[in-house]
């Protein structure tokens, strides 16, 4: 039978071999007298290697009669970030720790406890956390432009040719009489009439008045029927249990994902029917967008197609998630899922 002793060894044996940071003992040499097995898989070392000097300690400057070593001339730190050479001279981000464990009196020698953990994942994560908030502010900054061109295409173009029509209808009733100046000035009129219906089409498209006015489902309601007018072979079904407004970064991030996927359909899709669905529930929103068109293979697909790709990345923003269905002749289906943002909430 174990006695206590054997059972405590056993058991810091377990700990030492299996956890996940690399451990190293190493005298002051920096020669390797034990190290577990997270260690080796890390660095590629073996027993009795000598520990390289990291980056840091390569090219620092050393104090009169100091140790090359930062950590063995400081004797503890508690955590320490640079780049330590590993196996076929690939050098890799760690966080380093290290404590005197062992000092003999006899001959003065020193043992170092050494622990090393890889800071790889970390900075990939982190990598990918800026990436994630420059790709937020790049949207979050193309909307206010949207909106700031939007206003001024209304209240500044829109305007002015307004008051250019009216100016001309001022002139149509002196000119009566001369039928070749008056057939002149209704042509104009015409010009300027559909000069002023692209204007308000096209400020609808950067940023619809009603989204901030009204909400997302007038909105996507007026943007169905704008669809519906110009390709007549379509039939759009919009089916909602939202009533209340939603934060504005959802609702201009749904309608932009509902406005992609639209125009996908319409350039791609030969579709006939449209089924539009938002629903809200307890904890979130989901809008899912079908059609009857030709579907695709997604594997043929440079990146799932650039369409696709921003409305992944506008749902990313929101923490939400987003699946696609889809096969050749079998039509498409797009899922998205969000946390349920009302107006007032972050």
């Amino acid at each position: 039978m174990l006695d206590i002793g054997q059972i405590d060894n056993e058991y810091l044996q377990q700990i030492f071999q299996n956890i996940q940071d690399g451990i190293i003992i190493m005298n002051q040499e920096r020669k390797i007298l034990m190290m577990n097995q997270s260690a080796r898989r890390l660095t590629g070392w073996g027993l009795h290697d000598s520990v390289p000097f990291c980056t840091f300690c390569e090219q620092r400057k050393m104090k009169k009669n100091g140790h090359k070593c930062y950590l063995i001339e400081n004797n503890e730190v508690p955590y320490f970030l640079s780049k330590m050479p590993i196996y076929h001279g690939k050098k890799i981000d760690v966080e380093m720790s290290t404590a005197l464990m062992y000092t003999d009196t006899r001959n003065g020698q020193k043992e170092y406890l050494l622990v090393l953990r890889d800071q790889t994942v970390q900075l990939k994560e982190e990598e990918m956390r800026v990436s994630k908030l420059m790709i937020k502010k790049l949207i979050e900054a193309k909307e206010s432009e949207h909106k700031r061109l939007a206003q001024d295409l209304h209240d500044g173009v829109g305007q002015s040719l307004y008051t250019v029509s009216v100016a001309l209808q001022a002139i149509e009733s002196y000119i009566m009489d001369d039928k070749r100046l008056n057939s002149y000035i209704k042509e104009v009129r015409k010009e300027l009439e559909k000069v002023m219906h692209d204007i308000k089409v096209y400020s609808s498209q950067l940023r619809p008045h009603s989204l901030d006015q009204l909400g997302i489902v007038p909105t996507i309601k007026t943007l169905i029927e704008s669809v519906e007018k110009t390709h007549n072979d379509l039939n759009i079904t919009f089916e909602t249990n939202v009533e209340e407004r939603c934060h504005s970064t959802v609702e201009i991030n749904l309608y932009r994902v509902i406005q992609e996927a639209l125009h996908n359909i319409l350039k791609y899709a030969q579709a006939k029917k449209v089924i539009i669905c938002l629903c809200k529930y307890t904890d979130h929103l989901s809008l899912i967008i079908e059609d009857d068109g030709m579907g695709f293979n997604k594997a043929e697909i440079k990146n799932e197609g650039l369409g696709l790709k921003h409305i992944e990345e506008r749902i990313d923003q929101l923490g939400g998630e987003f699946f696609i269905e889809t096969a050749n002749d079998k039509g498409t289906k797009i899922k998205i899922t969000i946390p349920k943002w009302e107006e007032g909430t972050e």
